[in-house]
């Protein structure tokens, strides 16, 4: 510390022990500075802290005391009549003093002070009063943060505890982390999928009439929510096929590029809308176009489809026309793809079919999981894009019956909606990033889990509210985040790489400040089925490999 400094920490710290009582031995740490502030700047401030003094309070049973001044903790400093929280962010060893440590903060909020009790108290986020260099910073104790985290009565979930408290719940306030969409990140062998598990189910129980839609690729949800939620799959999804509009059938159907593409697309949008207009609602609703969701049978299609091709005066040659007939033959014939195209789904079942999805009634099981691991590649993305849009679709047209607000969840997001490098130009990414950017203004929330944050598209990230960053292990993950959360959370975000598994940190409109949080344990039957397999205990056992591999090959073979 500088010697002007020092007097004035000395002075501060000689009059807090004269009135301290009982003795020097037993003195009130939390009555006593510990540090003392060097200069101003508008998010932070660099701070002084005597080595002797952290050292006294790493003594203390409170644990935030315990940890003031190390990294990661909170500090406070008056302010007139208030309190401004601050969290530590670095530390170095102060050159000119043999017990000194500077340390940059970064400001979180203020608060009055309780005059009985010295607590902070109405904390809100943001600064109005600077303190002045030579101000004086005291450790934010337990019941200071205890204070801070109260809910404020309005609707929160709870997911686990304060870092580094015994007792304080964390929790979540769900309009705000809703309202302006979250994401959840962590790289592999985090406990992302079991957190994410935890914190749907805390949603669901505040919630019982929600209505939640999420995206599971790889089939590890169904075994959590198969009490509480409805699990779709191609054994009983249903998905019609002409709830695509133009774009996605030409994902679906076409195969060309280049100018043949082009001219392919032409003659689908022809032979489509003359699908369409043979329906009878179509009679009815006057005009429509080839994105209007009116049923049409598959048969009628290739009917009109031969037709055109058959005609003399046709612009191009039959090979667009074979083209798309073969792609369509193909489609009815495979029973993969019996899920979406199969005859049956011929019926106008639009409304029941997003009742079912949307959990509209939810009958008490409030979300439903869509489990697209058993869709066929090549139209997964394009299956995810359908419900995506079916969400964003019905939020617009239902605005006049104010339409009660949809969560939608997608889980390995970075497939869906990629940065440019990795874009393949799919319908899906397009109809995601317009959900982030405007979907709060329609009732939509998006939930994104990933474990490459960086590989997602630009800008998506920034446009999530709250961000839950469990441990990322890649630098380009690390710096995409940080580079999306406010300024006032560097210092938590420096301490990503550092976290455990199944802790986070949360930043952002769901939480009052940025906190440290070590989640909840889930119980057994209601986690996701995502646990690594063990090769030792596995590779020990063995006996009836044969009849494994038989079975295996049997639905390998029946796709199913």
């Amino acid at each position: 510390m500088s010697d002007m400094s020092q007097h004035n920490f000395d002075h501060a710290d000689n009059e807090q022990v004269a009135d301290a009582k009982p003795a020097e031995s037993s003195r009130d740490n939390a009555g006593l500075p510990i540090g003392v502030v060097l200069e101003i700047s508008g998010s932070g401030s660099q701070i002084a802290f005597d080595l002797q003094r952290m050292n006294e309070c790493m003594e203390d049973e409170d644990p935030s005391i315990a940890l003031a001044g190390q990294v990661g903790s909170q500090v406070k400093i008056r302010v007139g009549d208030a309190w401004l929280l601050a969290n530590v962010r670095d530390q170095r060893k102060d050159r000119r003093s043999d017990g000194g440590i500077i340390a940059n903060i970064d400001f979180l909020g203020e608060g009055s002070e309780e005059k009985l009790t010295g607590r902070i108290h109405g904390f809100k986020r943001g600064v109005t009063r600077y303190p002045v260099p030579g101000a004086l910073a005291y450790p934010a104790t337990t019941a200071d943060l205890e204070q801070i985290y109260a809910s404020d009565g309005r609707a929160n979930i709870t997911i686990g505890k304060v870092f580094p408290t015994k007792d304080i719940r964390a929790g979540l306030y769900i309009d705000a982390m809703l309202g302006k969409h979250f994401a959840l990140l962590g790289s592999t062998g985090t406990g992302k999928s079991t957190s994410a598990a935890l914190i749907l189910h805390r949603i669901c129980e505040a919630a019982p009439q929600g209505h939640i839609v999420m995206i599971d690729p790889h089939g590890e949800y169904s075994a959590a929510f198969r009490q509480t939620g409805q699990i779709l799959d191609v054994s009983n999804l249903q998905m019609p096929y002409w709830l695509m509009n133009f774009e996605e059938h030409c994902e679906v159907l076409l195969t060309s590029d280049g100018n043949d593409r082009q001219v392919d697309m032409d003659i689908l949008a022809k032979c489509l809308l003359h699908a369409r207009s043979k329906n009878r609602l179509a009679e009815t609703m006057g005009k429509i176009t080839v994105d209007s969701p009116i049923p049409y049978l598959l048969s009628d299609f290739s009917n009109i489809l031969q037709d055109e091709m058959g005609k003399l005066d046709k612009a191009t040659s039959s090979a667009p026309y074979m083209r798309i007939k073969g792609k369509l033959e193909e489609l009815k014939a495979d029973p993969r793809y019996q899920f979406m195209f199969s005859g049956m789904l011929v019926g106008d079942t639009m409304a029941e079919f997003i009742s079912k999805v949307f959990r509209m009634p939810g009958d008490g099981k409030p979300i439903s999981i869509i489990d697209v691991s058993g869709v066929p590649s090549d139209i997964t993305a394009t299956v995810v894009a359908v419900l995506s849009r079916l969400v964003f679709d019905f939020a617009i047209w239902g605005r006049e019956d104010s339409t009660r607000p949809v969560l939608l969840v997608c889980e390995e997001a970075h497939r869906y909606v990629p940065n440019e490098k990795n874009s393949d130009g799919s319908s899906v990414g397009r109809i995601l990033s317009r959900i982030a950017k405007e979907g709060r203004k329609y009732g939509i929330s998006l939930g994104l889990i990933t474990q490459r944050p960086s590989d997602l598209a630009e800008g998506v990230l920034s446009q999530c509210g709250t961000i839950i960053s469990m441990r990322l292990n890649n630098d380009r993950d690390q710096a995409f985040v940080r580079a999306a959360m406010p300024e006032g959370s560097r210092g938590f975000l420096d301490s990503i790489p550092a976290l455990r598994n199944r802790e986070c940190i949360v930043c952002g409109e769901g939480v009052a400040i940025p906190i440290r949080v070590s989640f909840d344990n889930l119980e057994e039957h209601k986690r996701p089925a995502s646990e690594d397999p063990s090769f030792v205990e596995l590779w020990n056992g063995g006996g009836g490999e044969e009849e494994m591999v038989e079975r295996v090959v049997l639905r390998w073979r029946s796709q199913g």
